[in-house]
Formats: structure tokens, sequence, C-alpha cells
């Protein structure tokens, strides 16, 4: 009875919006489902059915929606950024593994992991401006500070792709390491950073023509960025080895690290900046990591191989300001 009590009394909450401020959405990729948390409480509210094989979310550009990509239904579902209440389907939008806007919000870009392309979209609308096929799996991507460009990882065969939004032209594509995933360009559009989930760390590549320059250790499996911030400072998982680490990217060089076991992939950092919660693939769990001690405080179950999380609150973004979130399916280097 206790447990129908609280199912009942979380499913008001999360859907009614009254956990708005304290609410947490994690998309369960193999489950086909996602669950809403409650941030002060550290459980789980309710666990709700959405489409099939769904990774990667992020907030639309004015924080009052939240796209999630379904995959294996070829379509994009639109949540209430404040409940995590499902509003609507978009359609045809094919293999939508990884989704990002540009930084002026004029274009909507998705990466189909399974089927080897690139999408660019007219973000008014959704409207298909082209569509790149290209071998290798698509994976992660960062836009440029001009919204000129988008980079898009090839976990495959371990390249890097430059693609000029406007027309839709391949800039430059040059090989970077072994299975290449997170991609984050840095604020002074300098230098882009790629986490290297196939060996132990990330490179930091030109983006005027993806010339590869200095190399950093931060862990096996390094997979996935999540900003601390303060535009200097970023969190980068690395998945086999089990481990956070914190980049210095002004100095490159990790100033800290922090033990997270299970296949640490996606992150979010909660309004406050105290706390990083950060999804563990392997165990059905997210853990939550306290930022002053560097240790996990927590660890939440959630459904089967939880991938994207979203601290739900208005006016989100994303990694150094944009939008975009990362990361992947069962396998080791998705």
């Amino acid at each position: 009875m206790n447990r129908v009590a609280i199912a009942a009394t979380a499913l008001a909450l999360a859907v009614g919006g009254a956990a708005r401020a304290d609410s947490v959405l994690v998309l369960n990729s193999e489950d086909a489902s996602y669950s809403i948390l409650s941030r002060s409480g550290r459980i789980e509210l309710v666990r709700l059915p959405i489409g099939r094989e769904p990774h990667h979310l992020m907030p639309t550009p004015d924080g009052k929606e939240v796209l999630v990509g379904s995959t294996a239904t070829n379509e994009l579902l639109v949540l209430d950024a404040k409940t995590g209440e499902k509003r609507r389907v978009v359609r045809d939008i094919i293999d939508p593994y990884q989704l990002g806007f540009s930084p002026d919000g004029k274009w909507f870009v998705t990466v189909a992991y399974r089927l080897d392309h690139v999408d660019i979209y007219h973000a008014d609308g959704f409207k298909l401006a082209g569509r790149i096929f290209i071998d290798g799996l698509p994976s992660h991507m960062a836009f440029d500070t001009d919204s000129k460009t988008v980079f898009v990882s090839l976990q495959q065969t371990g390249r890097v792709v430059a693609f000029d939004l406007e027309t839709q032209a391949i800039k430059w594509n040059v090989e970077v390491g072994k299975a290449p995933a997170g991609v984050l360009m840095l604020p002074d559009n300098k230098r882009l950073l790629v986490a290297l989930t196939g060996e132990d760390g990330l490179v930091s590549v030109d983006p005027k023509d993806g010339s590869v320059g200095g190399r950093l250790q931060t862990g096996k499996g390094a997979h996935n960025f999540w900003p601390k911030g303060d535009g200097r400072h970023w969190f980068v998982s690395n998945r086999v080895e089990g481990t956070i680490s914190l980049v210095d990217t002004q100095d490159m060089k990790v100033v800290g690290s922090i033990k997270v076991p299970g296949g640490p992939d996606d992150m979010d950092i909660t309004p406050d900046g105290k706390e990083l919660w950060v999804t563990q693939r392997f165990l059905r769990r997210i853990a939550v990591v306290d930022l002053e001690q560097m240790r996990v405080v927590a660890s939440i179950p959630v459904g089967k191989s939880p991938h994207g999380v979203l601290m739900l609150k208005s006016g989100t973004t994303g990694p150094g300001g944009g939008p975009v979130r990362a990361a992947s399916t069962a396998d080791e280097q998705k």
C-alpha cells in the first residue's frame, strides 16, 4: 500500500508540475521509458513509456520544451520542460540519435548512428535542408559559436567531420583517434576538444582545418563532456575506467577525479552547482556526486541503460551555453 501511495503521489507531482524545481529527467534507452526523479528525495517518482531507444535529449532554445530522440521510431518526443509531461510528437525525423540546435537557433541537426547520416534542418518547423550520408557511426556533435559549422564524431572510423550548415558541404574530415565520442567547442571558438572512448583521454583539434594538437590523458574510455559552469572547467566521463575527470581547459590539465562505477556517461549539474548527476549505463542507476567532497553520495535505481539526463528547470542550456546533450546504447563504444 505504501508503494501504491508513493507512486500516486509521484505521478501527481511529476505530471501536475508541483515537482518542477526539484525534478530530474532520465532516459532509459533499453526500456523505452523515461524516469522522473526527486532531486531532494533522491528517489524515482515515476517511470513513463516513451518511443523506442531514447538516447539523447535537449531543451529547445526558449527553454520551454525538451526534445527526446526516439531512434527506433524515427520521431522526436516533445516534453514540457517544467514537468516532463509529454506534449506532442514530431514524426519523420530519421534515427535521431544525437540532436542539437546551433547557438543562433537557426539550425537543428540530428545524427543517425544506426543509419550513418547527418541531417541538417531549418529549426523553424524542422524542414530538412540536407541529408549527408557518411560511414562510420556518427555519434556526437558540437557547433562553432558563429553557428556556421557543426562538428560530428565518427566512432567507427576514428574521425571528426566538419559540415557547413548553410551549404551542407563537408569542410574537412580528419582522423583524430580511436572511437571519438563527445565533442566540445570551447568558448574562445579556437579549440575543439574530442573525447576518445577507444583510448584514455582527449585531443585538441583546430576547428579551421581539423589538425590535431595536444592530447590529455583523463581515463580509459573518455566519452563525454559537461561544463562546471565557469567557462574554464569541464567534466569528462571515463566510461571504461569508471571515473569522472575535472579538466582545466585553459591549462589543459586534469585538476580532479571522481570514482563513479558502472559506465558513467551523460551528466547534468544542479542549479546551485553543488551536485553532478551522472548516468551509470551498466548499473541501471544514476549517481549523485557532491562536488565539494568530489565523491558519490547517492546512487538511484532507474531503468535499463540510462543515458540522457536533464534537470527539469526553466531556461536550461547545454555545455558551454549551447543546448546539445550527449551519449549511446549498450555496446561499449556507443
